[in-house]
């Protein structure tokens, strides 16, 4: 954006939409809200032709990072010796607050000294719906210290007219830096800032200084600065004051922020220019500013030669109406699984018409899920996948609408099944170094093809073991599809009488279990990609598990197998009790029985990783500290300790019961002068967290809220800082005791492994029919040609790419939906308005883009 004029700033109608926020914002006049949610997803793919090191050894150690402007929420694991690192990592995350730029950085690893940054690839926030559900090579850019800004700063500027003591008349420029909000952390802490004021002339630079503020992202610095702007001999022949326009013409204030480096050199945090000329018209004016980037005249330098990355990036921003305004469309939806034909429901109309399936199928299962319409939903688009298979072999093989639903139910409601029966396995192979490679091609210098089978078969068999008693730990909603699936194969084919299990089974092991293995990843079983040796041997046991799967499924003599050394070694496991325990496994995922919920007989783990914690105690020196702990939650009890050299050691493990838990909620920077903590109150002292970013804690205080909302004797107020020196520093309460100055958060879904926000998701549902209003008006005519041309169908015609089975159901289902969407555009229009009109250009919410050099 250009340079701000004082007519940008003030005209609200010329100004963009105000920066979305995860936060909730007022809605319509009975205070009724709307949600403004964010979320990212994507993948880090790789990387290409990175610069080589100069010298003998030209290969970097590198990784990758996901950045909200200058805070890291993601990092990849390291791919060693490599000018083109294949990274191959999945991301998913909310997005807390606001931000300018999505940035990813490549970084190689030093031991010894501080990473290097590589390159980066920026992207402003609106320019990422550009990029969104595409794999796209970018350019990697360099990284420069003085292009590394983020925040904003509170400004307000006036001019003074002045009589001196000889009777002249002069003006002065005041300048008041306000304050200063979201500043960068440095080195994994809140900065020590303080500001450079200064009037910038073609021959004058008057600069002057503020006060350093510890330890804080959010200054105030309250500080007022006087100039002069104009010569006192300007104004002896005005009649009245008036700013002399080509003096002011040429003058700026320009504000330089800054991390006091001690006995370092310090660090700059970014800067802004506000022409003088902004007060031409009015002589005041105050307004919030991005900081803008140093440019350091670099610009004519080559960045080609940086290399590249691979990313493909989906970015959503959803604005989440009351739950009323989403009846009619929930309803219409929730009727899918009673529409006949199937394929004229709602639910089967988005997935005909969204440019890509997978969009839809997200919100789709999960809003069914909720309301326990899956089951027969993805019964029904089953059966109309069946009546296209000719052969049994082929069962369920395809990429449908019914096969894409069944997958994402899996990876919802199995995520826990998956970790109790294969996560210790996992774990094993990925920390362990033993060779599996059996293939005579791949095999390396030493290796001992014999050892490596046998280690691949011990893998193998107790993987295999595991999964084949795990029926009791499958979920009862992944036990009742397969009975469903089961049931209509068999229908189909009723002269197979194998088919009842590979239709289970081609889920069940080619789509959920065997996907798992080679992928950790994705199902948050490891936090990385593995490394290539660890892949390889993944990759071998998936394909022996999945073919022992369907093998014993169809009780086929042979494997299919194309490979010579596989089918060779596959002969270690053609065995009839193989068979026989597949075919028994099967029998009892796909049971009617009702099944005990697993988390009534173990806990279930719900999140684990690294924060610190506020230590309880004192030090010596009498200070209270934070210590860097490994925090882990299950459904009964939220734990930490020294990690890892001390988790064997009892009395090193802290434990608070889920059941002692009344409130968790965020902490007030303030308090410790620290980002992103929050508290977990519990019946002793509160436990204060801090941490690694902002992504992190909202997703701790998330799942610590959804564990503990069921609790008896749940806080309803709560102290947003710290008991500190006598006194609570919120409300300066001296009783520790004392209750709570604010109103706890709301509540949130009770349900501890299946979090659904059916609101959400409906207006997602909501968002991807408006994408898709084309389309839905095609199918539309469609159904209509059909319904009035009798003749001979056409090839090809307007609608031989929709499955339209019944023509004038489904076109009375298009019109319920468009009536119900042009009925929703009303609201979204309104709250747009509205959105727009109260941020006004300048606010806090919708900071002006400051002029750049």
């Amino acid at each position: 954006m250009a340079a701000a004029a004082p007519a940008a700033a003030a005209a609200s109608s010329e100004a963009p939409e105000a920066t979305a926020t995860a936060e909730t914002e007022a809605g319509d006049e009975d205070s009724r809200e709307v949600r403004v949610l964010q979320s990212l997803r994507g993948k880090i793919c790789e990387a290409k032709n990175l610069l080589p090191y100069l010298g003998p050894n030209k290969m970097r150690d590198c990784f990758c990072t996901i950045n909200l402007d200058q805070e890291e929420v993601y990092r990849t694991q390291v791919v060693e010796k490599s000018l083109s690192p294949f990274f191959s990592e999945e991301f998913y995350f909310e997005i807390p607050r606001t931000f300018q730029y999505l940035s990813f950085y490549v970084y190689d690893k030093n031991v010894l000294q501080r990473d290097l940054r590589i390159g980066k690839v920026a992207i402003k926030k609106e320019d990422l719906c550009n990029h969104s559900g595409k794999e796209t090579w970018f350019s990697l850019q360099p990284v420069d210290s003085n292009s590394e800004v983020q925040g904003k700063v509170h400004l307000e500027l006036k001019l003074n007219e002045l009589i001196t003591e000889n009777g002249t008349v002069c003006q002065q420029l005041v300048v008041h830096i306000i304050a200063c909000h979201g500043l960068p952390l440095i080195n994994g802490q809140s900065c020590d800032p303080y500001a450079t004021v200064s009037v910038v002339g073609p021959s004058r630079n008057d600069q002057k200084k503020t006060k350093v503020k510890k330890k804080t992202s959010n200054p105030q610095f309250n500080e007022i600065f006087y100039f002069e702007v104009t010569r006192s001999s300007s104004y002896t022949r005005k009649s009245q004051f008036q700013v002399e326009e080509e003096d002011i013409e040429k003058l700026e204030i320009r504000i330089d922020l800054w991390n006091n480096g001690n006995l370092v050199q310090d660090i700059f945090l970014g800067e802004i220019k506000v022409p003088v000329n902004v007060l031409r018209n009015d002589s005041s004016h105050q307004a919030w500013y991005l900081l803008q980037p140093r440019d350091n005249g670099n610009k004519s330098s080559k960045t080609d030669d940086l290399g590249s990355l691979r990313l493909n990036i989906c970015y959503t921003e959803d604005y989440v109406l009351p739950s009323e305004y989403y009846g009619p469309l929930k309803t219409l939806l929730l009727k899918s699984p009673d529409v006949q034909p199937i394929s004229a429901s709602a639910a089967y109309i988005l997935g005909e018409i969204c440019r890509d399936k997978n969009d839809a199928v997200l919100p789709l299962v999960r809003l069914l899920l909720h309301h326990d319409k899956l089951v027969p939903f993805a019964t029904a688009v089953a059966e109309l996948d069946l009546k296209d298979t000719q052969d049994a072999n082929t069962i369920f093989r395809g990429n449908s609408l019914a096969t894409r639903c069944l997958d994402e139910m899996m990876k919802i409601v199995g995520g826990h099944y998956l970790k109790v029966t294969l996560k210790p396995i996992l774990d094993e192979i990925c920390e362990s170094s033993k060779s599996c490679e059996i293939d005579p091609i791949k095999l390396k210098e030493g290796d001992n093809v014999e050892n490596n089978k046998e280690n691949l078969r011990y893998y193998v068999d107790k993987l295999f073991s595991t999964i084949v008693k795990s029926s009791m730990s499958c979920p009862t909603v992944m036990c009742d599809t397969f009975y469903s699936l089961r049931q209509m194969a068999t229908q189909r084919f009723p002269n197979d009488p194998h088919v009842q299990y590979s239709a289970v089974s081609s889920f069940v092991f080619l789509r959920f279990f065997a996907v798992a293995v080679v992928s950790p990843h994705t199902f948050h079983l490891r936090p990385h990609h593995p490394d290539p040796q660890t892949i390889r041997t993944l990759t071998l046991i998936s394909k022996t598990i999945q073919t022992l799967g369907s093998w014993g499924s169809l009780s086929k003599s042979k494997s299919s197998f194309k490979e010579t050394f596989m089918c060779e070694f596959f002969k270690m496991f053609q065995e009839e009790g193989y068979i026989i325990a597949v075919k028994k496994f099967l029998d009892e995922i796909s049971s009617t029985e009702t099944k005990e919920s697993s988390g009534t007989s173990e806990p279930v783990h719900l999140k684990e990783g690294e924060m610190y914690k506020r230590a309880q105690g004192r030090t010596r020196i009498g200070k209270k500290n934070f210590k860097k702990r490994w925090f882990c939650l299950t459904s009964r009890e939220l734990t930490y300790h020294k990690q890892p050299e001390f988790i064997e050691r009892k009395d090193a493990i802290y434990t608070i019961p889920v059941k002692n838990i009344l409130a968790v909620e965020k902490l007030e920077e303030s308090s410790f002068n620290k980002k992103n903590m929050f508290q977990v109150i519990h019946m002793e002292k509160p436990l204060y967290v801090q941490a690694n970013n902002c992504v992190e804690a909202n997703e701790w205080i998330d799942v610590l809220c959804r564990v503990s909302r069921c609790n008896q004797n749940r806080l309803s107020l709560y102290h947003p800082s710290a008991y500190l020196n006598g006194n609570w520093l919120c409300c300066l309460e001296t009783s520790e005791s004392a209750l709570g100055c604010k109103p706890c958060t709301a509540g949130v879904p009770a349900d501890i492994q299946i979090d659904i926000d059916e609101d959400r998701e409906t207006e997602r549902i909501y968002s991807l029919f408006t994408l898709s209003l084309l389309k839905l008006q095609k199918m539309e005519e469609a159904c209509g040609t059909i319904a009035v041309y009798q003749g001979p169908q056409k090839e090809p015609d307007d609608y031989s790419n929709f499955v339209i089975e019944d023509s004038v159901t489904t076109f009375k289902t298009i019109q319920q939906i468009k009536s119900i969407i042009e009925k929703l555009d009303e609201p979204h229009e309104k709250y747009r308005k509205k959105r727009s009109s109260s941020a006004k250009y300048g606010s806090e919410e919708n900071p002006i883009v400051g002029k750049t050099s």
